[in-house]
């Protein structure tokens, strides 16, 4: 065992000493551990087993504001609390509230949306208005780009310490004196990658992050003057609230985004009223969900791409994910069941192909989840299972948090039809999945 309490049985001297005696690693593994969330959160810090362990008897020496840093948010516990003796208020053997390596719980991940939220609320309380070489300007601009693209494509894990730094390397260039052009291409992409992370918030099943990133994001597209930002974000925020079960604030953020995606003539004038009409669907109406629809589509007569839908990916909403939304609005809608079905179908099929910038393993498996709901309304319950046991084989990596409310989507309409009885092996398996969302991985 990685503590003293665990190998003599010997009080815990510290708070620390007490964590660190519950953990089933040793001293150098989580000083290892120690090194990777310093990596995370851009910290040049490292710890050696000696120091942890004689951070652990009590000993306060040698601890820099940089190691301070990273133990606070590994232990999720100030480092007063964590080096101050033991009380025995906390009995060894009892699940310690904070190691975030070790445990992974909570996540690293969550950590860092926290993180990355503090870091969006003091830039809104304290940016203000140097010259950048051209070259430093394609370089941020290709880095948002980047990550936009791949975003859809890859898991989270792998691009989350990324996109927290661009932000803050964004966010740190327009602390300073720059020329107006500069920085309105600057906040645009401030917009753009805080828009990024308030969806990984979401994906990290962390709505309140997600939000105040957004905030922040649309008070950069504020400062950037751009309308089209100002519609995606609206979009974001649509389906932060949407997926988080805040169905009327979804339809209110997606029609406060319209008169924005109007003038800008982004495809965020086909995403918001899709946003709206899921979120009409998910209320029951379907009137109001038909004609959201029917806008979307009438909208594409007039798009003309501008500056986000040209960063691409998570940035700009195209025909496929236009089916695959109007799929997931109508599998609400018990009445609709046969019409859900063939916008299911006709997205499923489109997101076989890997290779088209469209695609989007979320999408993807929202789509197999939306068929199933539709073959289960229809009685149908081989062929549901057929489509949703791909997406019940993906990785816990790749189970963000709109997938999984998918699958549980799947799982509640199975329970409310007459195969439930029969269905009892699917169900079993889609509560499975869901015990290990992305959320709960250690990192």
């Amino acid at each position: 065992m990685a503590g003293n309490a665990g190998k003599s049985g010997q009080d815990p001297r510290t708070m620390l000493e007490l964590l660190l005696s519950q953990q089933p690693k040793t001293y150098e593994e989580i000083a290892r551990d120690f090194g990777v969330l310093a990596r995370r959160m851009g910290e040049d810090a490292t710890l050696t087993a000696r120091h942890l362990r004689r951070l652990a008897s009590g000993q306060r020496s040698g601890v820099n504001p940089v190691t301070r840093r990273v133990l606070q948010m590994m232990f999720g516990k100030p480092l007063e609390e964590l080096l101050s003796p033991w009380d025995g208020s906390l009995v060894a053997g009892s699940t310690p509230s904070g190691l975030v390596i070790a445990t992974g719980h909570p996540t690293a991940d969550k950590e860092l949306i926290n993180v990355a939220a503090q870091r969006a609320r003091r830039f809104a309380l304290t940016t203000g208005q140097t010259d950048l070489t051209p070259e430093a300007m394609e370089q941020v601009h290709a880095d948002v780009q980047r990550l936009a693209m791949e975003y859809p494509q890859r898991p989270l894990s792998e691009l989350l310490p990324d996109m927290i730094e661009t932000q803050d390397t964004i966010y740190t260039l327009l602390e300073r004196q720059r020329r107006p052009g500069q920085a309105r291409q600057l906040y645009l992409l401030a917009g753009a990658t805080g828009g990024m992370l308030a969806k990984a918030s979401h994906d990290l099943a962390d709505p309140h992050a997600a939000l105040t990133q957004a905030r922040t994001a649309f008070m950069c597209a504020d400062q950037a003057d751009h309308n089209g930002l100002r519609a995606w974000i609206r979009g974001v925020q649509s389906l932060v609230a949407y997926w988080a079960g805040r169905t009327r604030e979804a339809v209110q953020y997606a029609q406060s985004g319209a008169e924005f995606a109007a003038l800008a003539g982004s495809t965020a004038k086909v995403w918001l009223p899709m946003n709206e009409a899921r979120a009409w669907a998910a209320l029951g109406n379907v009137d109001k969900s038909r004609a959201a629809i029917q806008r979307a589509e009438d909208a594409w007569e007039s798009v003309q791409e501008d500056e986000v839908d040209e960063l691409g990916g998570l940035c700009t909403f195209g025909r496929v994910r236009q089916i695959y939304y109007a799929a997931d609005a109508l599998t609400w809608l018990p009445s609709e069941a046969g019409a859900a079905q063939d916008y299911a179908e006709r997205a499923v099929l489109e997101y076989e192909d890997e290779s088209t910038p469209e695609w989007a393993f979320g999408d993807q498996a929202g789509s197999r989840a939306d068929l199933a709901i539709a073959r289960i309304r229809m009685g149908e319950l081989e062929g549901a299972t057929e489509a949703v046991v791909p997406v019940l084989d993906l990785a816990p990596e790749q189970r963000i948090n709109g997938i999984v409310h998918s699958a549980q989507r799947v799982h509640r309409a199975l329970r409310d039809s007459p195969l439930a009885e029969a269905g009892s092996g699917l169900q079993e398996q889609i509560e499975m999945f869901t015990r290990t969302p992305l959320k709960s991985l250690p990192r």
